[in-house]
């Protein structure tokens, strides 16, 4: 069988505000999202870099996609997982699970964004 990349290759964060999300998620991150509509959905598109680990992904508005605290969760690959999670409860966000250390592999944190979803944070160090 011939070696394949990454099996995960896409996600999508449900939103109800896009303005609001896209906020949140820009200033926790240090990112800028790329807005784009599709027919009658929306999305803001995260920063993708060919040829880096990792899988590519949206927020998205539109008729059946609603935020959850069930289901998958994102993780999201930050510096500073206690700077991140100060930004998140600044914006309207909340922890879940605090900076906890998974040993050699560094440090996860789930919060509650904006929109009411349950993402993650991880960090190396």
């Amino acid at each position: 069988m011939p070696e394949r990349g990454n099996p995960v290759n896409w996600f999508e964060i449900p939103v109800r505000d896009m303005a609001r999300a896209a906020a949140f998620y820009e200033q926790v991150l240090g990112v800028t999202l790329v807005l784009n509509e599709l027919g009658t959905m929306q999305m803001a598109w995260f920063p993708m870099s060919p040829g880096v680990s990792g899988a590519a992904g949206t927020l998205i508005q539109g008729d059946g996609y609603e935020p959850s605290q069930s289901g998958t969760l994102v993780y999201f690959e930050v510096a500073d997982v206690d700077a991140a999670l100060g930004r998140i409860e600044s914006l309207g966000g909340r922890a879940l699970l605090p900076k906890t250390s998974i040993g050699e592999h560094g440090f996860i944190a789930h919060f509650e964004d904006s929109e009411g979803n349950r993402v993650a944070l991880h960090s190396r160090g």
